[in-house]
């Protein structure tokens, strides 16, 4: 009889750890940084949209800075659940990422902190954004330390 595969969505983080691998931490995206995210996007949206029909002279600015605030918070609503589910996994030799995405420590070369976002980029130039973290300057200084390690521990 043939093997069952459970199903998987593209968000879902699906962690196989290899011999010797260890799990560190689960970083995942949190409810008070993504709200903070979106109203700051919602006010500079605010203030763009108004300054824009200002200065093309329409007497309806304010009605279009409603509605930029209006789209922004729908977006949020809209996007929210999906945002939440998503989390990647630190190990000591990689980080495991939602939709199969795995990148192994040794080839990181950046990761900094990007607003409310860790931001990572790989020595192929590929770059990944983990989104809405809370106390994301940590979770840069973790990865940073760990894969330090790895590299010592691998001689690079």
């Amino acid at each position: 009889m043939a093997e069952r595969i459970p199903a998987a969505r593209a968000a879902d983080t699906v962690l196989e750890l290899e011999k010797g691998e260890k799990r560190l931490i689960d970083i995942r995206s949190d409810r008070g940084t993504y709200l903070r995210d979106h109203l700051v996007l919602a006010i500079l949206g605010m203030g763009l949209v108004g300054m824009v029909l200002a200065v093309i002279g329409s007497d309806h600015w304010f009605i279009g800075s409603l509605g930029a605030v209006l789209a922004l918070a729908a977006r949020g609503a809209y996007l929210y659940s999906e945002q939440m589910g998503v989390h990647w996994v630190l190990t000591n030799r990689r980080l495991v990422g939602p939709g199969g995405r795995a990148i192994y420590l040794l080839e990181l070369i950046t990761v900094r902190r990007l607003f409310g976002d860790v931001q990572l980029v790989t020595r192929a130039g590929d770059k990944h954004l983990i989104k809405h973290v809370a106390g994301a300057e940590d979770v840069v200084e973790t990865i940073l330390r760990t894969r330090d390690r790895r590299a010592k521990r691998a001689g690079a």
